[in-house]
């Protein structure tokens, strides 16, 4: 069984305690380390490689967004994905989250069970997006320029079968919907779903949907 490994970041030592908390009863979720603001956090990635961060947005020294997009950058040689841990799901920084890298949201005072999901869905390649915050980024969209006023970009050299997925996959489709819409193997749309984020320069499905939308090609 592979283990999932888990930075936890939050400035509040309750919180963390209650997280760590949470993933002692996984036993493919190990929590490798913890800490208080983002410089920490920054620097615990690089020493502790977790594969998953889940990240405070409110914090002193430096913020959740800052760590993120330092953890998210291009080029930064971090591999680990960011989940924000938020109060509320109308946080006014989520939208800029998702933009710099984060692969979704979650709430604090979620379920211990829906935590446990969130990051097996995370760590499997999926993303987080709760109903309300899908409904903020349609309208976030909704609200620019029109398709007819934005510059319009060609998918770099998709083959046929990836721009089959990168349609369904910006619609909302997940790895096994895809396979069955395409008919295909599960393992193959996972290839394509990989090459199809290689040649874009994204991290992960949030990041495929806002690169279509900020390039007019929905």
């Amino acid at each position: 069984m592979h283990e999932i490994r888990v930075l936890i970041v939050d400035d509040q030592p309750l919180v963390r305690n209650g997280l760590r908390a949470t993933f002692d009863g996984a036993a493919d979720i190990v929590v490798v380390g913890e800490a208080a603001n983002g410089v920490e956090a920054v620097r615990d990635v690089r020493l502790l490689r977790p594969d998953l961060v889940l990240m405070d947005i409110h914090m002193p020294r430096m913020d959740g967004l800052e760590a993120t997009r330092e953890i998210c950058a291009p080029g930064s040689g971090i591999d680990a994905k960011v989940i924000i841990l938020t109060m509320f799901d109308q946080d006014e920084h989520l939208f800029e989250a998702l933009r710099i890298g984060a692969t979704g949201f979650i709430l604090k005072d979620a379920p211990a069970r829906t935590l446990v999901e969130a990051v097996h869905e995370v760590a499997a390649g999926g993303a987080l997006l709760s109903a309300s915050v899908t409904r903020r980024l349609v309208r976030e969209f909704a609200r620019r320029p029109t398709l007819s006023t934005v510059r319009t970009v060609e998918l770099p050299e998709l083959t046929d079968r990836e721009l089959d997925v990168f349609k369904l996959l910006v619609r909302g489709h997940s790895n096994d919907e895809m396979a069955e819409l395409l008919t295909l193997g599960a393992s193959t749309v996972k290839s394509h779903v990989k090459h199809l984020y290689q040649k874009l320069g994204v991290r992960d499905r949030v990041q495929v949907v806002i690169y279509a939308y900020e390039n007019g090609l929905v």
